[in-house]
């Protein structure tokens, strides 16, 4: 009997369309890829969806910058931690002129980027290169140049990412290196000065609208205030109009200087004020034009000031009558202060040498020698006000290097530069007054080690500064430029930082008009300011001349900040100066005029 025969395959039959053939449509590889999905663990799941939703996210946030390239836009990034902004936010704060073009994008490889060995506090770093200017052309590198990463701006000019910085000094001589520093400092400097004009322009056109002819404007009434009625601010400003080139606003500030400008006034007058801002402006317009009018002007001035000057002691009254020909003290008191009387020198002593009459000379001399010889002074220091009659010292034991004592010390090394340095008794009674505050006053803020100049009160120190101080740097600088010694440079480099940072610590980016330095161990700031030093008188003049020796003092911090960086070589102070410039123009800029009192919370007239 035969065994039953087996197949030797086994046949399975699948129910559905197509008769049991194989289903490779969409809904069976989704319905594949699903299981295989749900096949995976919890953990492998979240992974994945984690990533897919990373790359999402890093996709959106890339996607700005992709069409930014597409459309030719070329974004700004300095490798350095000094500063990281984009196109848009430059452009945003400084637009260029109108129908200026954008420069096609040119790649430029960098290599990993260095990390700066700064010596200021970490917000002077953040601070000291936000820049904005307007269109510029690209200039010519120089072989040395060549080998340093460069980046494009927006406005085509070539700017160096590693300026500044210790390690881009590293291994260049110091001839190469100034070389190097003049041409980045060049670079735009054209658009910069174009910057200076169009904010002249801007608080000019207030002044002319709403105060021609008048001595300030108040901007935010959109009306004027009078002090002696003489025009402060067009006389204040016409040596300003001359040098930047405004030429036609310039002559038509001389028609009124010509035809409506008289001093036969029954007015009292600030012998001080009327001689740094009129005597000296007047002064500082006739040596840039040679006009004679402006001379003529000058010397009427100067000789209705005169009657100050007739006192027992021979230390001028404050006030003047320059229509009566009469003087007098305050109405409160029958002092003077130091400063004041001690800051008209250059001046009178200028319109003695132009007229050739020694009587203002001799005035303003007779005073400087009353003050030289007094008792009461401390390393060359000296109090904050003098008697006009005793002409001896009042308020003994106080000494500041802030308001009513400050342009004493300014004024002791100009009139020695002025004199030829050939008085001597100027040079000696600077330097001991430099020792002095070496000793008496100088000290160091924690936790940054900022150096400031503090105040002395019957034998107490106060770690109070006024913005006022800020003067010295500037001075210092002039002094050892002018051979005096090499540590009063460096002196001034610590100030000039300090001064910077009154401004560059505050919210608004402006100093208010006093600071107080914690010296305290354990301290967390440098600097403390209260509440009623926030507010900040500014004018946009640079109010209280001194004729062309000093240029503009209000503000002191960027008046001093391009003599220090004259004396000593040091492009960051020209970065920090902009930085200060921007600062100021920005806070006001709601108004007609940038005359104003700015502090955080308020903007209101002066006056």
């Amino acid at each position: 009997m035969q065994p039953p025969s087996y197949q030797d395959y086994v046949s399975v039959d699948f129910p559905g369309a197509g008769g049991g053939s194989y289903n490779n449509n969409k809904h069976w590889r989704r319905q594949s890829c699903w299981r295989k999905w749900k096949q995976l663990s919890r953990l492998q799941r979240s992974i994945i969806l984690f990533i897919l939703a990373l790359l999402f996210i890093c996709g959106i946030a890339s996607f700005p910058t992709f069409t930014e390239h597409l459309r030719g836009k070329t974004p700004f990034l300095c490798h350095s931690r000094s500063c990281r902004f984009s196109l848009s936010e430059d452009r945003a704060t400084n637009p260029g002129p109108v129908g200026a073009e954008v420069p096609p994008f040119q790649p430029v490889h960098h290599p990993p980027p260095k990390i700066p060995n700064k010596r200021g506090p970490p917000v002077l770093q953040n601070r000291s290169q936000r820049k904005g200017n307007t269109s510029e052309t690209v200039s010519e590198d120089t072989p040395a140049d060549k080998d340093r990463p460069k980046v494009i701006s927006w406005h085509g000019a070539v700017i160096d990412t590693e300026l500044d910085t210790d390690d881009a000094k590293a291994g260049r001589n110091e001839e190469d290196s100034l070389s190097n520093q003049e041409v980045k400092l060049a670079k735009g400097s054209g658009a910069r000065l174009e910057a200076v004009r169009d904010a002249f322009r801007h608080a000019w056109k207030g002044y002319k609208d709403y105060a021609w002819g008048h001595d300030e404007l108040r901007p935010i009434s959109k009306s004027y205030s009078e002090w002696f009625g003489l025009g402060l601010t067009l006389i204040d400003a016409l040596d300003t109009m001359w040098i930047l080139g405004l030429k036609d606003e310039f002559e038509e500030a001389k028609a009124w200087v010509a035809t409506e400008l008289t001093f036969n006034k029954n007015v009292d007058v600030n012998l001080f004020e009327s001689t740094i801002r009129i005597l000296g402006g007047l002064l500082s317009t006739y040596h840039l034009t040679g006009d004679a009018l402006f001379l003529d002007k000058a010397k009427d001035i100067g000789s209705r000031l005169m009657p100050a000057f007739n006192t027992p002691s021979k230390i001028p009254y404050s006030d003047v009558n320059i229509g009566k020909g009469t003087a007098h003290p305050p109405r409160w008191t029958s002092d003077s202060t130091v400063a004041e009387v001690t800051s008209i020198q250059l001046e009178f002593r200028e319109l003695s040498r132009l007229t050739q009459d020694p009587q203002y000379q001799n005035a303003v001399g007779e005073v400087m020698k009353q003050v030289n010889k007094l008792s009461g002074k401390l390393d060359g220091l000296v109090p904050m006000f003098i008697n006009t009659n005793s002409g001896q010292f009042t308020h003994q034991g106080v000494f500041t290097l802030g308001a009513r004592a400050d342009s004493y010390y300014e004024y002791l090394l100009k009139q020695w530069l002025q004199g030829g340095k050939k008085e001597p008794q100027f040079l000696e009674d600077y330097l001991q007054a430099i020792e002095g505050v070496k000793k008496n006053l100088l000290q160091k803020s924690s936790p940054k080690g900022l150096t400031f100049v503090g105040e002395l009160s019957n034998g107490q120190f106060s770690p109070k500064m006024d913005h006022l101080v800020c003067f010295l740097p500037g001075t210092l600088a002039l002094g050892a430029h002018n051979g005096l010694p090499p540590e009063h440079m460096d002196l001034a480099k610590e100030l000039m930082e300090t001064c910077y940072q009154m401004y560059a610590q505050m919210e608004t980016g402006l100093s208010p008009e006093i600071v107080y330095f914690n010296t305290h161990q354990g301290s967390t700031r440098d600097i403390d300011v209260k509440v009623c030093a926030t507010e900040r008188r500014l004018n946009v003049w640079g109010s209280r001349r001194k004729t062309f020796w000093n240029g503009g003092r209000k503000p002191e911090t960027p008046e001093r900040t391009p003599p220090c960086k004259l004396h000593t070589e040091r492009p960051p102070l020209m970065f920090w100066f902009r930085s200060l410039s921007r600062d100021l123009n920005r806070g006001p800029s709601c108004c007609e005029a940038r005359a104003l009192t700015v502090s955080r919370t308020c903007l209101k007239d002066t006056k």
